[in-house]
Parts: structure tokens; C-alpha cells; sequence
């Protein structure tokens, strides 16, 4: 314990306040010997890192148990693989800089439920980097992240729709079809009806036809 509060650059009294908050996990213990490694070190510098931008220990406390309810980076990116998208692995600070002020304890929960989000260590898992840039892109024109998140709750619910759609027109009229060389199709197809939708709803105006 005196070792890791020596690097940490704190006191052991405050090392034992952290722990004693579940701020940091407990030890390995051998005997009487409690060993703390890296992983120790750097939720450390996490917490100094927070605390240097503001946070209290009761809303690091608060998003430390949002990261550990979410599944780990293995299960959650195991069930789905992704076969076009791009994991983004960030530390809690890169994703603090990416929505500034608005990752929040609920914010996180919502996004760890989606699958948005996992947890890998000290590490944050980001499923897609261009659902986290975009998500990024709306907040900083003025979008709360609470709201992009559950329009993206919306999106993936007729996202799978349309996917369900295209997967059995396929298996019923081209069950010989590699649906992966296929799917390209599909995707032109929604694209083209979004962007003449979107022509549509800004035609009409804020108020409607």
C-alpha cells in the first residue's frame, strides 16, 4: 500500500479513504500480503485525472459503478462481432474530452446498455468510431448526449427492422446468396430512402405540410 500511494503520488490515508469509497478494487491477497499491480496505478491517475476537471469522489464513485455494471469488452463485442465497424478502445479522460460535461453516471448506464460502450480494464470499448463521432459531432451542435443516446435507442429498434427485412427477402428469393456480398444492397437501399426522407421533413418545415 505504501508503494502504490508513493506512485500515485498521495497519501496512504487517502489510498485507504479510496478503497474504503470502492473507488479502487481490493487487493490480491497472499497470507497477509496485499499486492496491488498497474491496474491499481492507473484507476489512481483516473481518479486524479477526474478530480482535476471538476468531479467530486461521490461522482467518481458514481461513475466507477456505472463502467463496472456494463459487461466486459470480450462479452459485449463476443455477441456481435462487428464486421464493418471499428472498436475505438479510450481512457475515461479521452471520453470526457469527446462529450465534455456530459458523461454523466445515467448518461453511461444508457450507453453500456445499448452496447454503445464496455469496459476492458482501465479501458473504455467504443463499438463503432463513427457512431462515436457522430455522437460527438451532434453534442458539440448543441444536442444533450442523453437525448442522442435515445435516439439512437429509436435507430437501432428500426435499424433491425430494416435488417430483418432485407435478411428474409433474401433467404426467401436468393437462399443460395452469400448475404455478406449482398448486404451493400441493402445499405444503398436504406441510404437513398433516408436522404429522400430527409429532403421530405425539411421541405415541410418546422411545422409540418
Amino acid at each position: 500500500m505504501e508503494e502504490l500511494a508513493a506512485k500515485a503520488g498521495i497519501t496512504v490515508r487517502t489510498l485507504r479513504f479510496y478503497r474504503e469509497r470502492g473507488l479502487i478494487p481490493p487487493p490480491r491477497r497472499e497470507g497477509r500480503i496485499a499486492w496491488y499491480d498497474d491496474h491499481h496505478l492507473a484507476r489512481l491517475h483516473t481518479i486524479a485525472a477526474l478530480l482535476e476537471r471538476g468531479h467530486t469522489l461521490s461522482g467518481i464513485a458514481d461513475l466507477t459503478a456505472a463502467f463496472e455494471s456494463g459487461r466486459d469488452a470480450g462479452e459485449a463485442l463476443g455477441l456481435v462481432e462487428p464486421t464493418e465497424e471499428t472498436p475505438v478502445r479510450l481512457t475515461p479522460e479521452a471520453l470526457a474530452d469527446h462529450f465534455a460535461g456530459e458523461v454523466t453516471p445515467e448518461n453511461l448506464a444508457a450507453a453500456l446498455d445499448l452496447g454503445y460502450l464496455a469496459v476492458d480494464g482501465e479501458e473504455i470499448v467504443h463499438i463503432s468510431r463513427r457512431l462515436l463521432d457522430v455522437s460527438a459531432a451532434l453534442v458539440r451542435e448543441g444536442v444533450p448526449l442523453a437525448a442522442v443516446l435515445a435516439a439512437g435507442r429509436e435507430v437501432r429498434a428500426h435499424a433491425d427492422a430494416l435488417a430483418g427485412l432485407f435478411v428474409d427477402l433474401l433467404r426467401a428469393h436468393a437462399p443460395d446468396q452469400d448475404l455478406s456480398r449482398l448486404r451493400p444492397l441493402a445499405k444503398h437501399v436504406v441510404e437513398a430512402e433516408l436522404s429522400l426522407a430527409m429532403d421530405r421533413r425539411v421541405a415541410e418545415g418546422p411545422d409540418g405540410p
